[in-house]
């Protein structure tokens, strides 16, 4: 049975000046796909996949465009209006996206971009966006073991770091003296678990625990090597803000990560960089 917020496959029943009518079944009827969202190849008694709606008046309609966001997604997303009713963000349909007054937070601005959540108004059976994000979060204990890569999308700062969406699930915290870059609102990105506390709370980082981190961080300064041919003007005597400027990463993050290449021989370290063994240039003076 075909439903707002969905996209299905509906067969076309007939043909009329503004666009085609699709079958919706007894709950939506003949639904309207417009003449500007006709898809390359079609046929009466054919199908097509389509994404369901409410235009202006609250009628089905439907486009074959997929929206930047489905319903039960979070996503940043750019207000682009506002009205007596709330405000709008552009969700990449001919139809913008309402975030009624009762789902804002705080009163959004054009132009200003929001993580907000969609879902399909049960009274309106609309679909529309909501910023308190806390109300579409999963109420049940989370179940996430140490370690566990999961995705982000980063939504809010507080004292202690930055607040993230877990899997669309659930929500943690980046601690901010763990973070070696600079962040964005709506940010998407790979995160890993690094506890879930007895009170539910849950402590995320954005790089692999213990040896796993090191080892990526080994892979990326051997890249970087091999790519300036061999040598890199990065050491121990570099600042911590040269170093996360270049890696992203802590000082001390980066001094594992050479220590363990120079003990696995691959690279030597100098006073004025390092170097990849096997590439040294005539002018290198190793320690």
């Amino acid at each position: 049975m075909a439903k707002i917020g969905e996209r299905v496959a509906l067969t076309v029943l007939r043909e009329a000046p503004p666009g085609v009518f699709l079958d919706g079944g007894e709950e939506l009827g003949e639904v309207l796909l417009p003449r500007r969202e006709f898809p390359p190849v079609w046929e009466i008694g054919g199908q097509v996949r389509v994404f369901l709606y409410t235009d202006s008046e609250d009628r089905p309609i439907a486009t074959c465009k997929r929206p930047k966001a489905m319903p039960g997604d979070f996503a940043y997303l750019e207000c682009v209006a506002t009205s007596g009713v709330g405000a709008f963000v552009n969700w990449g349909l001919q139809k913008d996206l309402l975030v009624p007054f009762r789902e804002q937070k705080e009163r959004m601005e054009v132009g200003k971009s929001y993580v907000v959540h969609v879902y399909v108004d049960p009274e309106s059976d609309r679909v529309v966006a909501s910023r308190r994000l806390n109300r579409y979060l999963s109420q049940e204990p989370p179940n996430y073991a140490e370690g566990e890569e999961v995705d982000l999308i980063l939504f809010g700062k507080t004292d202690l770091g930055y607040k993230a969406i877990i899997n669309a699930k659930h929500s943690g915290v980046l601690f901010e003296n763990e973070v070696h870059r600079r962040l964005r609102a709506g940010e998407e990105t790979k995160g890993y678990i690094v506890q879930v506390r007895k009170d539910g709370k849950i402590d995320l980082s954005l790089y692999p625990p213990g040896r796993a981190r090191i080892d990526d961080l080994e892979a990326q300064i051997e890249d970087e090597l091999i790519k300036r041919g061999g040598f890199w003007d990065l050491c121990d005597s570099s600042s911590p803000e040269e170093i996360n400027k270049a890696l992203g990463v802590s000082k001390k993050a980066f001094k594992q990560a050479t220590g363990a290449l120079y003990r696995r021989k691959r690279i030597t370290i100098g006073k004025d960089g390092i170097k990849l063994i096997g590439s040294e240039p005539e002018e290198w003076r190793p320690e």
